[in-house]
């Protein structure tokens, strides 16, 4: 029995252990914007996009993962190859908060505990949450409601990871937001102040896009391997 129980209690060790291995880091570099303002470029980013990021390796190939970003997005009819954007001339400015969770999924192995260095390319999904300021244009002028709205997205990012100097995971990530907004710049008001001062596609919603690099520390227990 005393045996049996040593046993149990290794196994549980060994699955309990590798669901401590966890990442906690930062991310840092730009965003920009998809929408009825400004160019059309999916990746341009010409702000600062800075945040928090944490996860979870469930297994070499997956990982849960919750993240906390900021930036300012921006965006100028001036850089359009639209010529009647160019002739109308709107410019917006926005804060996004955005906390987004989902699942990061590798396409090679990517075990914390094989004491080698490692490299591999990986896809990240699920449902992110934004806080946007509301507005709208009024004779050409972003007007600001004193309000503010949270929208839900769909994040998708594709990236590379890297082990780094010890505990260190490096990685450069490019992830658009799919939004279920359409007036993040300012585009279609609603209600709030009324149809007339919507314009552009109101099929389309917004999108913005954050690129840039993550640096994660690595923590958490290593298997425990039973022996005889």
């Amino acid at each position: 029995m005393r045996h049996l129980t040593i046993i149990v209690l290794c196994i549980l060790s060994v699955h309990f252990s590798y669901s401590q291995i966890n990442e906690i880091g930062v991310f840092l570099g730009g965003s920009n914007f998809i929408g009825d303002v400004g160019a059309t470029n999916y990746i341009s980013p010409n702000n600062l996009a800075f945040g928090g990021i944490y996860k979870w390796n469930r297994s070499p190939r997956h990982s849960y993962r919750i993240s906390l970003t900021y930036t300012e997005l921006e965006a100028n009819d001036i850089d359009s190859d639209d010529p009647r954007r160019i002739q109308r001339g709107y410019e917006f400015t926005n804060s996004i908060l955005e906390i987004s969770a989902g699942l990061e999924f590798t396409f090679l192995d990517f075990d914390l505990h094989s004491g080698v260095n490692l490299a591999t390319p990986y896809l990240y999904s699920g449902i992110s949450i934004a806080k946007h300021d509301d507005s709208y244009f009024f004779n050409g002028v972003q007007t600001f409601t004193n309000s503010s709205s949270w929208t839900f997205g769909i994040p998708m990012a594709i990236g590379a990871k890297t082990t780094f100097i010890d505990n260190f995971i490096l990685g450069v990530e490019v992830g658009a937001r799919y939004t279920f907004s359409d007036n993040i710049d300012g585009s279609f008001p609603g209600n709030q102040i009324g149809e007339q001062y919507s314009f552009g596609n109101i099929n389309n919603k917004d999108w913005y896009v954050f690129s840039g690099i993550t640096l994660t520390y690595t923590f958490g227990q290593n298997p425990c391997y039973c022996v005889n």
